[in-house]
């Protein structure tokens, strides 16, 4: 439910945009961002809380608050309270992502764990695969409102059966939950994104703007400081001790910021730009995640038998080269160029993602790779809520904001609309910005240290 919702979203934004009157910008981004933003700023607390109050109430409240989220979120009366009910989702969301994998490993025994992780991996897989094609489906016959709704059914049976059927946690971690250290990464983060987000559409001179940056350096300066002086913070820093950990994490970090603007902006260049219909955008989007979870299992595999380091990097210059392609299209590219463009962009993220992974967990011992792993999931999303928002703020500040408002008047037109050009230079903008933010997660990925063993 997750994986898919995250991508249905993503091809429905331009439908969502044109719904409620908005340009690509800082506004309808933050159908994606909100539900980021909450995500990162409370996985590692939800983990914790897991720990206090028991692993299966707390999946079985976090899956209730998906669900409730997502019938809201279908029933929104307005673009704020659209966003809002995103956020609830995404609370939701940080609850069951959080607790998921504990709960697999605790249910198998040791000679059955990794199968069962990697059925798990598989189903992700197949979500973010089929949410691309999906949501154009439902949004292009059904509305965009059931993109939201076709949740509710599957999360009610789910709450069900997790009442019925998961065992009560019979121990229960004791100390406390770092609810400060979980609202400075909130305001620090989403400061920063929106910041990002607004900066090209208002001024980023303007008041609220600089307010905004004001509020994100000085949330996270004092988060920075509550880490290292609270006795149980919200993240170990002895973790990042590691030079390891510490540029595999942030390898993992600009990884995403540079792929994550891919899916976001894709579908207007394919439905304002080229005037095609929901459904096709979302058919187009899906070989770049049909490609991570096919040669994700491959790439896991070499790293075991030629490192991790330089297969990391090498992936990241893949997509690298994917990303400044597709930087070079116009409104003539030909269906196979985009394609096998996307092809290439999800090949270096397969190829990069299981041994970085690998190099981040390996490089702790077993009793904290708990708290690793909450440092790899908070690493992904906030580099999936600061790519789309730098994207966005290069995509604006270089007119394509604007032009794919006048192209949404003048769906089809291509070469004909003077919108379209200024449309390519945004687009062109965001995707080079991209393509360094790629280029940063190979060398931080070469320059990490020795293999572990």
């Amino acid at each position: 439910m997750a994986t898919i919702d995250a991508s249905i979203v993503n091809v429905s934004l331009p439908v969502l945009a044109r719904h409620f009157g908005l340009p690509l910008g800082g506004a309808v981004e933050w159908v994606v961002i909100g539900y980021l933003v909450v995500v990162a700023a409370l996985l590692l607390t939800a983990g914790r809380l897991s720990d206090v109050f028991g692993k299966g109430s707390t999946w079985g409240a976090g899956l209730a608050l998906f669900t409730v989220g997502s019938a809201l979120c279908g029933a929104a009366p307005s673009f704020g309270s659209l966003v809002a009910f995103r956020c609830l989702q995404g609370l939701g969301a940080a609850f069951v992502m959080a607790v998921s994998p504990a709960m697999l490993v605790g249910a198998f025994p040791a000679e059955q764990r990794g199968r069962a992780l990697g059925l798990n991996a598989l189903v992700v897989g197949v979500g973010i695969s089929i949410g691309p094609t999906l949501g154009g489906i439902i949004t292009q016959h059904f509305g965009w409102r059931w993109i939201f709704y076709v949740n509710v059914p599957l999360g009610a049976a789910g709450v069900a059966a997790s009442t019925m059927l998961l065992p009560r946690d019979a121990k229960r971690a004791k100390g406390r939950v770092d609810w400060r250290g979980a609202a400075l990464l909130a305001i620090g983060l989403g400061g920063l994104t929106g910041t990002l987000s607004f900066g090209a559409e208002v001024g980023w001179t303007s008041a609220p703007v600089l307010f905004g940056a004001a509020a994100a350096t000085l949330a996270l300066a004092a988060l920075s400081r509550h880490i290292v002086s609270k006795p149980e913070p919200i993240v170990d820093p002895g973790l990042f001790r590691n030079r390891t950990f510490a540029l595999a994490s942030v390898s993992l970090l600009f990884s995403f910021i540079a792929t994550a603007a891919v899916p976001v902006l894709m579908p207007f260049y394919f439905q304002h730009l080229r005037g095609w219909p929901v459904g096709r955008s979302g058919l187009l989007l899906t070989p770049l995640p049909v490609t991570v979870a096919l040669l994700s299992p491959l790439s896991g595999a070499l790293a075991d038998r030629v490192g991790t380091k330089r297969l990391a990097a090498a992936g990241m210059l893949v997509a690298g080269a994917g990303l400044a392609l597709l930087a070079r299209i116009d409104e003539t590219a030909s269906v196979l160029r985009l394609e096998v463009l996307l092809s290439v962009i999800g090949a270096g993220q397969a190829i990069f993602r299981p041994p970085n992974n690998s190099a981040l967990m390996g490089a702790v011992s077993r009793d904290r790779q708990g708290a690793a792993a909450g440092v790899l999931a908070t690493a992904r999303v906030v580099g999936q809520s600061l790519g789309v928002a730098g994207a966005g703020a290069l995509f604006a500040t270089f007119g394509g904001a604007y032009a794919a408002r006048t192209l949404e008047h003048s769906r089809g037109l291509g070469a004909a609309s003077a919108a379209a050009e200024p449309f390519l230079l945004g687009m062109r903008s965001a995707f080079f910005g991209c393509t360094v933010m790629a280029l940063a997660a190979a060398a931080a990925a070469l320059v990490r240290g020795r293999e572990q063993e």
